[in-house]
């Protein structure tokens, strides 16, 4: 069976929007973009900086509650949806809590073939990411660096140090099937 949905997991300013640019590029037919990003910014405002949505501490630590976890798994049953429905997907998400995380999307993409894919990026590169882009709170980068990736079962990894997006995206497109 073809693959139908690329996963690209990584901590912030590790290079995931970028691959998933060049992933639509190169990858053939039309591939759709959602991330956790587009998630969050679709949240009520009452979600965004309370302890029942998602929180940003001073030090980029990132907190989720229980009404943005039950959200979030309608998020991606969502998308699983427009998947069975016939659309190819490029997921670009920072799963905090690495394999909880990867379970979670599991369950909703069931029955899907699923490409996973580690974007890794050290914790002083991204953080040098971070500080350049000047939109993420200082240290969220260096703190998701690694987090992302404990209990994480990829297909393929690629890394973002010295190589330019398209070139991480060859590399995950040639192990796209179909």
């Amino acid at each position: 069976m073809a693959t139908q949905v690329v996963v690209l997991n990584g901590g912030s300013s590790s290079g995931k929007s970028g691959i998933a640019r060049c992933l639509q590029a190169v990858l053939p037919g039309a591939w759709l973009v959602v991330g956790v990003d587009t998630f969050i910014e679709l949240l009520p405002a009452s979600l965004r900086g309370s302890s029942g949505g998602v929180e940003f501490a001073p030090d980029g630590t990132v907190l989720v509650g229980a009404a943005f976890r039950e959200l979030e798994a309608a998020w991606a049953a969502g998308i699983a949806a427009m998947v069975r429905a016939g659309a190819r997907v490029i997921i670009d998400e920072v799963l905090l809590g690495g394999g909880a995380g990867q379970r979670r999307w599991g369950a909703a993409l069931a029955g899907l073939e699923v490409l996973w894919v580690g974007v890794r990026c050290p914790a002083e590169v991204a953080a040098g990411r971070e500080l350049a882009r000047g939109d993420r709170i200082t240290g969220m980068a260096a703190g998701q660096a690694e987090l992302v990736h404990i209990g994480m079962r990829y297909d393929v990894e690629v890394s973002t140090v010295g190589v330019e997006s398209v070139e991480c995206a060859r590399v995950i497109a040639a192990r796209v099937d179909g």
